[in-house]
């Protein structure tokens, strides 16, 4: 392989690791165990899934030039609280004078809907975003959002 050839498959290689674990992260989500009452609240989550290797920069990373995790709920007919985040783990990397706080591995993001006892639907449906920014311990990805809708059966 000659040296051009040995450069292009390099920064294609480089190219398609970068994509791919920029892009590895999942969001998905529930509410109660697939139902909810008229008239009660029901737990609900967004769950975030980060592979090993990478970490997403927590709610409050404790750098003002991060990008924070951000989960953003609404819901049409239904009152939505808002999300309560998970304390992240204080990591020290090589890049940074103090330690950040960061997610790694499964991430849980509870929130409850109430379901108003006129609430005359049979499905319910909780629209959401999640905002992150996937790093390793030397480099950090374009910030990304995630849509997930999640649903219910009204009961």
């Amino acid at each position: 392989m000659t040296k051009p050839q040995s450069l292009l498959l390099a920064v294609f290689l480089s190219i398609t690791l970068f994509s791919f674990a920029a892009s590895s992260q999942t969001a998905k989500g529930s509410i109660g165990n697939g139902t909810a009452k008229r008239g009660v609240a029901t737990r609900g989550s967004v769950v975030l899934e980060i592979p090993q290797g990478l970490h997403v920069n927590s709610n409050r990373p404790n750098n003002e030039y991060l990008i924070p995790t951000v989960v953003h709920l609404s819901g049409t007919g239904v009152k939505v609280s808002k999300v309560s985040y998970p304390r992240g783990m204080n990591v020290k990397f090589k890049f940074s004078e103090k330690e950040l706080n960061v997610y790694e591995g499964t991430i849980v993001f509870p929130f409850t809907v109430t379901v108003p006892k006129s609430f005359r639907g049979k499905n319910i449906t909780v629209d959401t975003t999640v905002d992150f920014q996937a790093c390793t311990e030397e480099l950090c990805y374009p910030q990304r959002s995630q849509k997930v809708s999640i649903t219910a059966a009204v009961k």
